[in-house]
């Protein structure tokens, strides 16, 4: 019998009973990104959250299939092409060809599918034509238009009356339109855009019929989870459901998850506003494990403060619970097999406890950042055990193998490789130091000089101080 997961669900508003589907399977469609320009540390969260759901469903016994998309045909791809005089779907593979580079250097487990718009005009020409023949769309002049009249349950995500829309928000202006409030399912085609044939004449896709067609095709009428930023949840997700579900009358997906955004000063980071963080600069910057700690240390409904320096401050965390890691795994190829003594066995139990804390943390709406907090009560656990002298195999390794699994395989925060590399750094730093002193105290300081220089050019600085040489990065 697999453990009770509970979600909570922007549709209801409440934590809800995950029941799949089908049993022992979970269904995934995640909204993916425009590649129009560099992947950032916004796409990063999402990314790195739905890569922790899908492990510990995997750890769970489900099996899972993922679907994320790629808006490859966009106004702002083709803005950004024609200012650059490349074909649209040249540049948009560019950026495709960064996100995977980013994806797999932040340790993201690739998709089942990455179904783009380019490559799937047929299903959508022919879901369009599905809710036209239904009643709920309408061509004009080669574009093509759902109407939300027609669509009784409209705002059912996102908590507004279909009036209070069409008095609160900008619509975009179409004489064609029988409602400000329809949205475009068909574009007809510009001078110099990317086009394809169609009943209603050349043209191309809207935003939002893509995502409702793809998902369709990779996983049938309906699924379990429908996940994206919060920013999507209207229009995006809205209209997602309107369409889909007036063309096959089925509820689109049970689990609407959708992840806070990350502030830079104050303002959603994003592209359009150009106060994006690059992602791959960071990762060029800081081991993976530090960002995904970074991107998992708050509930991931909850927003995410980015700022300069603030990883820094989260080095501090990250790097005690892996030095702590890394003693632990050296201690248990030592350590020793006997009888169990009752503090042995009482730390055994404090360990088997904490790990239930860390499965009913991801299992409460896959609470990272508490499932984070017990792993540095595990520690704690661990280390105050060595301190007294513990030095027991079987205790060690529970405590080496609740560590990896969690920390390391689910969360993937541990990095014990790099802190191996930043240990040998220190320790070959402080053996050059200790050299250049024992020159300089021979007073043979051309060669004691030569050594800080050539540390210079690789980019290192030596200080000498009163309480003796330090050096930095």
């Amino acid at each position: 019998m697999k453990r009770e997961v509970r979600v909570y669900n922007t549709l209801t508003q409440e934590k809800e009973l995950f029941v799949p589907r089908e049993p022992g399977k979970v269904s995934i469609y995640v909204c993916g990104v425009t590649p129009y320009s560099d992947t950032h540390l916004g796409h990063a969260r999402p990314s790195v959250v739905w890569d922790v759901i899908i492990r510990f469903f995997k750890w769970l016994g489900y099996e899972t299939v993922h679907v994320q998309n790629f808006t490859d045909v966009d106004d702002k791809i083709i803005l950004k092409s024609l200012s650059e005089g490349v074909p649209a779907v040249e540049l948009a593979q560019r950026y495709i060809d960064e996100y995977f580079a980013s994806m797999d250097a932040l340790g993201v487990q690739r998709a089942d599918y990455y179904p783009r718009v380019s490559q799937h005009i047929e299903e959508i020409i022919a879901l369009i034509q599905r809710l036209i023949d239904r009643g709920h769309a309408y061509a004009v002049g080669g574009d093509v238009f759902f109407s939300v009249e027609s669509f009784k349950e409209y705002g059912k995500l996102s908590k507004q009356r279909l009036e209070e829309l069409r008095e609160g928000t900008r619509f975009e202006v179409d004489p064609k339109k029988r409602d400000a409030a329809d949205f475009a399912l068909w574009k007809a085609a510009k001078p110099g855009e990317p086009a394809w044939d169609s009943p209603w004449g050349k043209g191309r896709p809207g935003w939002h019929i893509e995502c409702s067609a793809m998902s369709l095709k990779y996983l049938g009428e309906e699924f379990d989870f429908h996940g994206g930023g919060n920013d999507l949840i209207f229009p995006h997700h809205e209209n997602e459901i309107a369409q889909s579900e007036a063309a096959t009358g089925k509820p689109l997906a049970r689990y609407w998850v959708h992840s806070g955004m990350i502030t830079l000063k104050d303002a959603k980071m994003s592209k359009s506003l150009g106060n994006i963080v690059s992602l791959g600069q960071l990762l060029e910057k800081y081991p993976r494990g530090l960002l995904r700690f970074y991107l998992l240390s708050t509930h991931y409904r909850s927003g995410l403060e980015y700022y300069d320096g603030k990883l820094e401050e989260m080095g501090r965390g990250w790097s005690r619970l892996n030095e702590s890691a890394r003693k632990l795994k050296e201690d248990l190829e030592e350590a020793q097999d006997g009888d169990l003594a009752s503090g042995d066995q009482e730390t055994l139990e404090n360990l088997g406890r904490y790990e239930q804390e860390i499965i009913a943390a991801l299992s409460d709406d896959f609470n990272t950042a508490m499932a984070l907090g017990v792993l540095f009560d595990l520690v704690r656990e661990i280390n105050s055990y060595r301190h007294k002298g513990g030095f027991h195999k079987k205790v060690l390794q529970r405590g080496w193998d609740v560590l990896n699994l969690w920390a390391g395989e689910i969360l993937g925060v541990l990095e014990l490789e790099q802190r191996q590399q930043e240990g040998l750094v220190d320790g070959l730093m402080e053996l050059i130091l200790s050299i250049r002193e024992e020159l300089r105290r021979e007073r043979n300081f051309a060669l004691a000089d030569r050594i800080r220089t050539q540390l210079s050019e690789l980019g290192v600085v030596v200080e000498d101080t009163p309480q003796g040489p330090r050096w930095k990065v």
